[in-house]
């Protein structure tokens, strides 16, 4: 069993109101979620008796019966408490429940019960009616029905029966330690770090008293309490018990703290993504909670079970999407809500159950400075017509750089800017420009459909959020050469590469027509990788650029793309940043290991000596940007959470 003290800070938290103990079972809190176990320990009568003993004292202990009993407990640091005790045969049931919050101990108006889960409902104690004057010690919360007769406050004196259980040594609570026992007209001595004051409230073990003398408040601390006559020769003192909790260093190292099961819900996995800078979630049946913190995922919680994962999913799903889920086995999705924020959603069925991937959308629009991307991507932007290509393995933060060229486009310009994602991702404020957000399969069927209908809508600049097919690649070349720019997203693993993949996608007889589009509209290619960071803390990102050109456009339109690296010995007039530059760049100012930027690198082979010191002719790099090029920890930023 935890410690006692353990198990009442967990009522220190405001989901939580209840810790219900019971024999032979596991220790439970109720929060909103209902009852769940909070130690796989099961408790057993003897512990039980320590635990009530510390609480509330030998006569009282002694006194349970099959009728509840209840005392008001104020615990400082904590809460002002209710405890009810009632005795199953052998076992001991009891219910440590909050009515105030430490400092005051007036009425709590009562709440409905949660739903409580199949499996975590603790065995239930008799109802406890309090009477109109009672609620002042919190009796007023109701407990779950087992037996029909109502138990009222004025029976809860404990009758002058024999005790149930034999008088008990002073108690001992694993990690607890009993300093003393006064009266509590006694002065307190001052409270030390790392001990728990508890007042305990306890009237004479006498019989009941007339109803009318039943409640009565004590000025000294404004707590209901039952007063009864004094009997003729002693009375039992109110009691004062002081816990301390032993040093951390007098004990063994505690295990790493989790959190308590009512954490595990789905918009509660959401905001802990986004607080801990996460780039993605991923709840998978059978598996904890995943979160990719730069680059890696990392468990987060208990096994999730199956059915818990469905009910979590299946009602996010859209209802246009359902019959696809059904037919295909997944679907994709955008996600907001006012608490969690906005998410990309996939959700498929694989081996063990559902699956639900969630990609964290910042709050902030990115800019290329927050993204430590070269600000001469921006120049781009300024071509009337013509066609920008980022280009990048999935994840690698293309979504990120296409949403910040297109709010550069809408705070500098006046033009009608088209988008056509799948799903939208990062909603675009009214600004100077018009921008037109189309979702596929909400808005268009498809990227296809979407394009063919741009060209009437009169739009400057078109966004496709991803080239994916020839048929989608034909439409964004012909909407180039009929006056308008067009950026668009591709997977590629390097910029030459992108010009031979989009050829390769036609067929021989279309390819010139190809060739002679791009070389003469292509105005940049944006290659970007993300790379963790040295302190493992973020990713950092390094572009390789490649701006339209009269050179490039030759080698394009002569079918001599294999030659592209012969334009690197003219990196600097043509504005060229390669790949393995940004990547240099980086572990020189210790952003990134040198092994790690190793291993992204074109050329592994000559990466160490472009490291030791920039080879003549090489292009200079942007200076470091204020964010320094780091995805920032705080909410709502890029922590390794640029989207593919």
């Amino acid at each position: 069993m935890k410690p006692l003290a353990e198990l009442l800070r967990y009522l220190s938290h405001p989901a939580i109101t209840e810790i219900a103990l019971t024999t032979g079972r596991c220790p439970m809190i109720k929060s909103l979620n209902g009852y769940e176990p909070v130690d796989s320990a099961v408790l057993t009568s003897e512990e039980l008796n320590r635990t009530l003993l510390t609480m509330v004292g030998p006569a009282r202990a002694a006194s349970v019966s099959d009728k509840p009993m209840k005392w008001s407990v104020r615990a400082e640091g904590v809460a002002t408490l209710a405890v009810v005790a009632v005795r199953r045969g052998e076992g001991l049931s009891m219910r440590v429940m909050r009515t105030g919050d430490g400092t005051s101990t007036g009425p709590r108006s009562p709440q409905t019960p949660a739903p409580i889960p199949a499996g975590g409902t603790p065995p239930p104690l008799p109802p406890v009616e309090a009477t109109p004057d009672s609620t002042a010690s919190g009796a007023s919360d109701p407990i779950p029905p087992e037996a029909p007769a109502p138990v009222r406050v004025t029976d809860m004196v404990p009758p002058p029966v024999a005790p149930l259980i034999p008088p008990v040594r002073r108690p001992s609570v694993s990690g607890l330690r009993v300093i003393k026992a006064t009266s509590t007209q006694a002065q307190p001595p001052a409270q030390k770090e790392g001990t728990l004051e508890i007042s305990i409230d306890v009237e004479p073990a006498t019989p009941p008293p007339p109803p009318a003398e039943a409640l009565a408040v004590t000025p000294a601390s404004g707590t209901a309490a039952l007063l009864a006559p004094p009997p003729p020769e002693e009375s039992t003192p109110a009691l004062g018990i002081k816990i301390e909790v032993e040093p951390p260093q007098s004990r063994p190292e505690p295990p790493p703290r989790t959190r308590p099961d009512f954490w595990r819900d789905l918009p509660a996995l959401m905001e802990e993504a986004r607080r801990v800078g996460a780039s993605d979630l991923h709840v998978v049946a059978g598996r904890p909670a995943l979160l990719r913190v730069a680059g890696e995922l990392k468990p987060d919680g208990e096994v999730l079970p199956p059915k818990k994962v469905e009910q979590w999913l299946l009602p996010l799903v859209p209802a246009r999407l359902r019959d696809t889920l059904e037919r295909d086995g997944s679907c994709d999705f955008a996600f907001q809500s006012e608490a969690s924020g906005r998410f990309r959603v996939n959700v498929c069925r694989q081996r063990t159950g559902l699956k639900g991937s969630f990609r964290v959308i910042p709050k902030e629009l990115p800019t290329l400075e927050s993204l430590g991307l070269p600000m001469e991507i921006a120049k781009a932007t300024r071509h009337a017509q013509g066609l920008i290509l980022l280009t990048g393995p999935s994840g690698h933060g293309k979504t990120s750089t296409l949403t910040a060229l297109v709010d550069i486009l809408n705070r500098e310009t006046k033009r009608h800017i088209l988008t056509v994602e799948d799903p939208v991702e990062y909603v675009h404020a009214r600004r100077r420009a018009l921008v037109s957000q189309r979702e596929v399969g909400t808005h268009t069927r498809s990227f296809a459909s979407a394009l063919k209908g741009a060209l009437r809508e009169d739009p400057n600049v078109i966004v496709v959020g991803e080239l994916r097919d020839a048929e989608t690649v034909r439409l964004a070349l012909t909407a180039s050469e009929t006056g308008h720019l067009l950026i668009g997203t591709m997977n590629a693993p390097s910029a030459a590469k992108t010009l031979d993949w989009i050829i390769e996608l036609f067929p021989s007889a279309d390819q010139p027509w190809v060739r002679l589009a791009l070389a003469s509209h292509l105005r940049m290619i944006v290659h970007q990788r993300l790379v963790p960071s040295r302190d493992g803390l973020g990713l950092e990102a390094a572009a390789e650029v490649l701006p339209g050109s009269v050179a490039l456009g030759n080698l394009i339109r002569e079918g001599r793309t294999s030659e592209l690296r012969s334009l690197w010995e003219r990196s600097e007039a043509l504005g060229i940043i390669r790949l393995d530059e940004s990547l240099a760049h980086l572990v020189r100012r210790r952003k990134v290991t040198l092994e790690l930027a190793r291993s992204f690198a074109e050329d592994p082979d000559g990466f160490d000596a472009l490291v030791a010191g920039r080879p003549e002719g090489a292009s200079e790099l942007p200076p470091e940007p204020s964010s320094g090029g780091r995805m920032k920890a705080p909410a709502g930023s890029l922590l390794g959470r640029q989207s593919a």
